[in-house]
């Protein structure tokens, strides 16, 4: 089997990552298979990723016929086995939780095909800890996709230890395949992005903390001083501050106080402020995800 072949792809988790990589998939052609662990989690992701893509029709950029072509490619169960069996490329994309991940990936090796590739999307966790629940940790990667996905060009391919070579082959094969560029990185806390993005938006708390300016402001400065395409406190919401404060977590176990979480970031989490999944971060959201202006 070749490694363009290597498909229906499975998606295990249908948040934000999660629906946005099966629809990248199902858009290129794929057949995908999104699972979730109940019939009400999994109502809930389709109904979103059927809202979204309606929206994107609307806006005139997608024709309604591709918009139905990608919906019919995308099957949903909360069956596990039939989730993963027969696909070649298998995503997980569950919360950033290492030993959920580890308890998932041993599973998933039971129920999937002997030569199937086991992705993580993780943003920080360890490649080669999530390998080492399996009996083949070398046909397990990271696949680090970004939000939005749809968007969002890159995915950082990450080897762990064991990760062999048809492995990271496969994997970059069936991203380039769906119009991403890759970028192979070792299995360090972080990766490559992660490590510097969160050092950026862990110094923008410590600036908002010590009064140097408003949110919005910092915001603003990085977007037109810097050229970034969202200012850290856009881009924390929308990744959710519980994601962003654990890969900060782990980055401050692997390098030391650089890292150590702002006080802030850890109280808004506290109070269940984790962006606009939730309605609500360091800005406030309405019902459709729009930021509410002056809301910080």
């Amino acid at each position: 089997m070749s490694q363009s072949d290597q498909l229906p792809v499975a998606v295990i988790g249908g948040g934000i990552m999660g629906r946005g990589i099966a629809r990248v998939f199902a858009a290129a052609g794929h057949e995908v298979r999104l699972r979730e662990p109940t019939a009400d989690a999994l109502a809930a992701s389709f109904s979103t990723l059927e809202r979204d893509l309606a929206r994107v029709v609307d806006r005139g950029h997608l024709s309604a016929q591709e918009r139905d072509a990608t919906l019919a490619r995308l099957r949903t169960t909360t069956s596990l086995p039939e989730a993963v069996g027969g696909a070649g490329l298998v995503i997980e994309a569950v919360p950033e939780d290492l030993a959920l991940k580890q308890d998932l990936f041993a599973e998933l090796e039971q129920h999937s095909d002997d030569d199937a590739v086991l992705a993580t999307n993780t943003s920080a966790l360890s490649v080669t800890a999530i390998a080492g629940r399996t009996q083949r940790p070398e046909r397990v990667v990271g696949l680090h996709f970004f939000n939005p996905v749809h968007r969002m060009e890159l995915v950082e391919v990450v080897k762990g230890i064991a990760t062999d070579r048809r492995t990271l082959d496969v994997a970059t094969a069936a991203c380039r395949a769906i119009g991403k560029t890759t970028v192979e990185v070792a299995d360090r806390a972080g990766f490559a992005t992660s490590r510097i993005n969160a050092m950026i938006g862990n110094e923008a708390f410590t600036m908002l903390l010590e009064g140097v300016a408003t949110a919005e402001d910092i915001d603003t400065a990085l977007k037109l001083g810097l050229n970034h395409p969202m200012g850290p406190f856009e881009l924390v919401d929308l990744v959710g501050l519980d994601t962003r404060l654990s890969a900060l977590r782990r980055l401050h176990e692997s390098f030391g106080e650089r890292f150590r979480p702002s006080p802030m970031l850890v109280d808004l989490v506290a109070a269940g402020r984790l962006g606009r999944k939730t309605g609500h971060g360091v800005y406030r959201y309405d019902d459709d995800g729009h930021r509410i202006p002056g809301s910080a």
